[in-house]
């Protein structure tokens, strides 16, 4: 008896495990996707495909468009007009001139008047009334009433939003967390943000605003508590209490990911520690921050990927991008993402795994891996 109930369990935990995610590709004209072993999942045989989320992925037959599920079998019929992507149980589509949501059985979920329909996003979907934004949550429940003129995406559970040209950042469950008092605004990371405030560029640190001194450019913090800044014409790095902690003297910059920071110096890129060092010589024509598998995209004419001691470890023979055509990427992401790279080479795309070979085979178009 405890044996069955062991296999009971263990049957019950795999059938609500995640799908693995999945590549959208394209081979011989048609849409199928590859695993992240390099093996069809789905062979290709749609037209017109989109990348999968949360579970589902968009297929066009017949001119309408429908969902399948991991199997590739068809589980809400090819009815509509025109599809979104899954967010929070729900995907916004078009049908009969209308647009509406679905959940993931196909039906046609309500939702409170708005102007447009807009996405969810991680639990939230903004509403438009009388040319003011809200939000309203996934039981269809307006959480906050429309009053702003823009809210921007959320990011990391907080959003830039603009009343009468101020701009401030509330939270999902639409709270000020700061003032929508200021002339620009950043992200929110670590209850921080960049502002301008008025002439005054500087940083709102718990509400509020600390000016720095002749800044006229702020960068938003992205994964380390450092980010960069431009003073007469000259970038360096800042933190989070808006001291300098490499003072201005480059001419670009980009962000510090892993320690590393790429850097332009004498019409060259290299790399900097959090000490302002150059620990990478400026060799490169162009270059990205580090993933987290320790490899940052290099530039001559191609790009290829160097390790963190500067050494190339994959040949400059690629294009390389942040997404596809159907991407779902916010960020600009490019180079190693969860594991593999999509790039271009010779008129292919495909995926590179961080010792540089090949995942599979080339494609006439490969998406980034989606659940």
């Amino acid at each position: 008896m405890k044996k069955v109930f062991i296999l009971l369990l263990l049957c019950i935990q795999f059938g609500n495990a995640q799908s693995p995610a999945v590549a959208l590709v394209k081979k011989d004209g048609k849409f199928g996707y590859i695993t992240k072993e390099g093996k069809f999942s789905i062979e290709p045989k749609f037209n017109v495909a989109k990348n999968f989320s949360e579970g589902l992925a968009a297929v066009e037959e017949n001119g309408k468009w429908g969902f399948i599920d991991s199997k590739g079998s068809l589980v809400i019929p090819a009815t509509f007009d025109e599809v979104k992507y899954f967010n929070s149980g729900y995907c916004v589509v078009l049908k009969d001139k209308k647009w509406q949501y679905i959940n993931k059985k196909g039906e046609t979920v309500s939702s409170p008047n708005s102007d447009k329909i807009f996405d969810f996003e991680d639990g939230v979907a903004f509403i438009r009334q009388n040319n003011k934004v809200g939000l309203i949550n996934t039981k269809m429940t307006i959480i906050l009433e429309p009053k702003y003129d823009v809210i921007k995406s959320f990011e990391n559970g907080f959003a830039r939003v603009k009343n009468n040209e101020r701009w401030g950042i509330i939270d999902k469950t639409g709270k000020a967390v700061v003032e929508i008092i200021y002339d620009e605004i950043g992200n929110y990371f670590k209850n921080t943000t960049w502002a301008k405030n008025g002439s005054a560029f500087g940083l709102v640190i718990a509400g509020k605003f600390k000016a720095i001194d002749g800044v006229d450019k702020i960068w938003d913090f992205l994964s380390q508590d450092l980010t960069y800044a431009r003073k007469n014409d000259k970038i360096g790095f800042i933190d989070l209490k808006g001291n300098w902690v490499i003072e201005p003297k480059f001419d670009k910059a980009r962000a510090f990911v892993k320690n590393l920071a790429p850097v332009y110096v004498g019409k060259k890129w290299g790399y900097i520690n959090t000490k302002g060092t150059l620990v990478i010589e400026p060799i490169f024509e162009d270059a990205e921050v580090f993933s987290k598998e320790g490899l940052a995209p290099v530039k001559d004419k191609k790009w290829g990927f160097i390790n963190e001691a500067g050494k190339l470890v994959i040949p400059q023979q690629y294009d390389i991008t942040a997404g596809g055509i159907f991407a779902l990427f916010k960020d600009d992401e490019k180079g190693f993402v969860d594991g593999f790279a999509r790039v271009k080479n010779e008129k292919k795309w495909g995926f590179l795994k961080p010792n540089g070979e090949v995942l599979g085979e080339w494609f006439q178009n490969a998406e980034p891996f989606q659940k």
